[in-house]
């Protein structure tokens, strides 16, 4: 069962060969035997899980169902979730309990989803390995002494020990792709704006954005057929028709134009991740589409120009966390300005210190112009490399990320090491484009056999033929369908 597609349990569900809160209750017995090791999961609260899946049973039984109704799926703790406790992985928000939805996850109720948990994730969604959260790091499955990628980390993990159905994710710079290529999942980041940000706890707003993360692209499509629409409490949601990310699929794939950009193909990217590449594009060759060489010259500018936009924007948003309204207050203090200080050096984790100093360093007078002014100068020069690309092409393709699950601890005293993990991600957001990461295969590293990701980049609000390219990918191939050793 654990191993079933979120079609294949909507029609047991529907035929009632099992019910809402039996599927519930095995996940959350898994999520007990397994979770303690794994440290996926920061919040369970079974009752409220179970609540759901009884009020899941009952649209069922009246037929009243939808294409998730009953389905358990785990949410990253970035979402606001009312009366759960959500912490964005920070002591700063240990004891804060969400007394709304966020948009999201009023999209997944009214679907008559079930809520299993909140996920482990990097402190306020910053880092790509899944160690700064406050509650501990988070364990690859397919290898426990290696890191899962992140921030979406916990959702990639949980996915990939079956502790839930699917999961959600956000991407600020590759945080739903990265993740999901280092633990053999697929993971979509839509167009900015698809996806509406309220109650998404902010990092940097200009580039946050919630995707689903699940096992097959056919599954990913259910999901953003739930997540996406306008939201006119948020200011950046796009007022568009909603559409319906499933109807392409089972498409051929004859005269796609698939771009390779020699930039992801260069200097730093593993032989071994590099050698499953190719074998993915030789088999979308087969599959009849044209491939075509490409190039996005910029590339190699987007780490530089991510870390003084992304930095500027989280300085801005996480000035609100002070120690008066809510979030971690110290408890001894000498005056006002005493309580911010020692409430937000207590509060806020190394990484996040780092990036508020960045940030706020940036955005001080005599320094705006030469940084953060520059960089969105070259943020424009990268989404037009992309805007000359997709005129040679209909969707990109290449790695997710340059390795395989690096050990724990491995880059945690190097900051850039770390942040590379990222290059062929972040311009992605940058430009504001969707994205997604479906397992191709997997690459020896240390003597072990570990996922490698596989990116396709796809034009603005071309989700429906990204998640068809992989779809058909999937149904030539089993590499999503594998599962990590220890888990069953």
């Amino acid at each position: 069962m654990i191993n079933k597609s979120l079609k294949q349990l909507a029609s047991m569900l529907a035929g009632k060969e099992i019910s809402s809160v039996e599927l519930t209750q095995e996940y959350l017995n898994r999520i007990d035997r397994l979770n303690p090791e794994i440290n996926a999961y920061i919040t369970v609260n079974p009752d409220l899980s179970l609540a759901q899946a009884k009020a899941a049973d009952q649209l069922l039984a009246s037929g009243k169902a939808t294409a998730l109704t009953g389905i358990p799926i785990a949410q990253k703790d970035i979402f606001c979730a009312k009366g759960w406790k959500t912490t964005c992985g920070s002591k700063m928000l240990e004891s804060f309990i969400a007394p709304y939805d966020a948009a999201v996850i009023e999209r997944f109720n009214a679907a008559g989803a079930v809520n299993l948990g909140k996920t482990n994730m990097d402190e306020f969604a910053m880092g790509s390995s899944n160690e700064t959260s406050y509650y501990g790091k988070v364990q690859n499955p397919w290898d426990r002494s290696r890191v899962p990628g992140g921030s979406s980390g916990g959702s990639a993990a949980a996915v990939a020990a079956r502790l839930c159905a699917a999961a959600t994710g956000t991407d600020t710079g590759g945080s739903i792709r990265q993740p999901a290529s280092l633990c053999g999942l697929s993971g979509l980041k839509p167009t900015y704006g698809l996806a509406s940000r309220y109650g998404m706890i902010a990092f940097a707003s200009s580039l946050d954005q919630a995707g689903p993360m699940a096992h097959s692209c056919e599954d990913m499509a259910l999901m953003m057929n739930v997540m996406t629409g306008f939201d006119e409490r948020d200011s950046t949601s796009l007022n568009r028709d909603k559409e319906d990310y499933t109807r392409q699929l089972g498409q051929p794939l004859a005269g796609l134009r698939i771009g390779l950009p020699k930039e992801y193909f260069a200097e730093g990217l593993d032989a071994g991740v590099a050698k499953v590449v190719e074998a993915a594009v030789d088999e979308y060759r087969k599959l009849g589409a044209e491939i075509v060489d490409i190039s996005l010259p910029n590339t190699m500018l987007s780490i530089p120009v991510y870390y003084v936009l992304a930095p500027a924007e989280a300085s801005s948003n996480l000035s609100r966390y002070d120690g008066v309204r809510f979030g971690h207050r110290a408890a001894e203090y000498d005056d006002l300005m005493d309580m911010y200080c020692k409430s937000r050096a207590e509060g806020f984790g190394a990484e996040v210190k780092r990036r508020i100093l960045i940030g706020t360093y940036v955005l001080s007078a005599g320094y705006y112009d030469a940084y953060y002014l520059k960089a969105q100068q070259i943020r424009r020069l990268i989404a037009q490399d992309f805007e000359r690309a997709f005129e040679q092409c209909d969707l990109i393709l290449g790695p997710t990320a340059p390795s395989t699950a690096f050990k724990a601890g491995e880059k945690a005293d190097d900051p850039v090491s770390m942040y590379l993990q990222d290059i062929y991600t972040i311009a992605v957001n940058l430009a504001g484009l969707p994205g997604m990461s479906i397992p191709a295969g997997f690459a020896q590293t240390d003597g072990l056999a570990l996922p490698v990701g596989l990116q396709i980049i796809g034009n603005y609000f071309d989700e429906a033929r990204m998640l068809n390219a992989g779809h058909a990918y999937q149904q030539v191939t089993d590499w999503h369908q594998r599962m990590p050793e220890g888990i069953a």
